[in-house]
């Protein structure tokens, strides 16, 4: 992903958001500030023809040193992209770029009603960790988010 990505990769972030069950997030953030937010080395896009189709990134889950190798994984796919393995694809790249930077565990919170998601997140080896109830408001209403994680079989293993 390059920042001239951006406006696409926005517009699928959107796409997402306006789901009403892929984010907390209310409306797409400035690239600066997504930009600081998220890991330089593992942000992806699938493209086609210079159309984005979907894209993934990971985020650091805390600033304390002891939780650097575990990152919290983003991956939206474009409304008219959706269904065709873009996600598969990105997820599994991420994996793997992930680990070549050191990451050991991601992470995935994911809506219950996120049906795709949930069985993307499992096609490409996360586990299901548990439920975190009402662990935030959107829209007004208290939302439950399911925890995926996947431990790289390389990395952080002695």
């Amino acid at each position: 992903m390059k920042s001239s990505d951006w406006n696409q990769v926005a517009q699928i972030y959107n796409e997402g958001i306006a789901t009403g069950f892929a984010t907390f997030e209310t409306q797409v953030p400035s690239y600066n500030d997504w930009d600081k937010a998220h890991i330089e080395s593992c942000r992806l896009v699938a493209e086609e023809n210079g159309i984005i189709l979907g894209w993934a990134a990971l985020s650091p889950v805390s600033s304390r040193c002891v939780y650097g190798g575990v990152g919290e994984v983003s991956v939206y796919v474009g409304a008219k992209s959706r269904g065709k393995g873009s996600g598969k694809q990105l997820l599994q790249k991420l994996i793997e770029t992930s680990e070549n930077a050191g990451y050991w565990t991601l992470q995935s919170g994911v809506f219950p009603e996120n049906e795709a998601s949930i069985k993307l997140h499992e096609k490409v080896g996360f586990r299901y960790i548990g439920r975190r109830e009402r662990v935030g408001k959107l829209a007004g209403k208290w939302k439950d988010n399911l925890l995926f994680e996947k431990r790289s079989k390389t990395i952080g293993i002695d």
